[in-house]
């Protein structure tokens, strides 16, 4: 009996799903994008698993714990939950290999642009990387996705300096995720 797989939007956090403000811990300094939710919705309702993917060294650099990312995590999950979205999961990675307390410095397999929260998710939640989208605002996000095989790369501009090699990696770039508004013909 084969296993069915399924297709997933990965998204990473911020400056894709919120706004970028630097090291955001809290849920009153959480600024979601203009447009997070109804593209969401689209892609939920067309048979989507919306999977968070989102390096996380403000833990590693002691401003926030994994307790306070945790408690945001489970807020903004329920903010989904009221625009009947669900989130199948959340990957965080909260180590760096050079900025970090001596329990979280280390290079691992995890933060991007290494494939391993991409790699983890796919095997946890049976999803088919070649029918799934990957949706980043760093170059970081592009090469990661395309370790893990996710065929379909989006750079969205999130109001930073978007560095030229990013677009390279890319099979599409967007000034907003309200520009992705169907799913793309895999």
């Amino acid at each position: 009996m084969s296993v069915k797989l399924h297709k997933a939007l990965f998204l990473d956090r911020d400056g894709v799903v919120n706004v970028d403000h630097g090291y955001v811990y809290q849920s009153d300094k959480f600024e979601f994008i203009n447009g997070i939710f109804n593209t969401c919705k689209t892609f939920y309702d067309a048979g989507y698993k919306v999977i968070v993917v989102t390096n996380q060294s403000g833990i590693g650099r002691g401003y926030y714990t994994e307790a306070d990312f945790l408690a945001l995590t489970q807020w903004m999950k329920t903010q989904f939950s009221n625009h009947n979205i669900e989130i199948a999961d959340v990957y965080f990675c909260p180590h760096h290999p050079n900025k970090a307390l001596p329990e979280y410095l280390k290079q691992c397999d995890c933060r991007k642009p290494a494939p391993g929260m991409l790699l983890q998710g796919i095997k946890e939640h049976n999803i088919d990387p070649k029918q799934s989208i990957m949706v980043g605002d760093k170059l970081s996000d592009m090469q990661a996705a395309q370790k893990a095989g996710i065929t379909t790369r989006v750079l969205v501009r999130s109001g930073q300096s978007l560095d030229e090699s990013a677009k390279q990696h890319a099979d599409l770039v967007i000034d907003s995720i309200d520009d992705l508004t169907e799913p793309l013909a895999l």
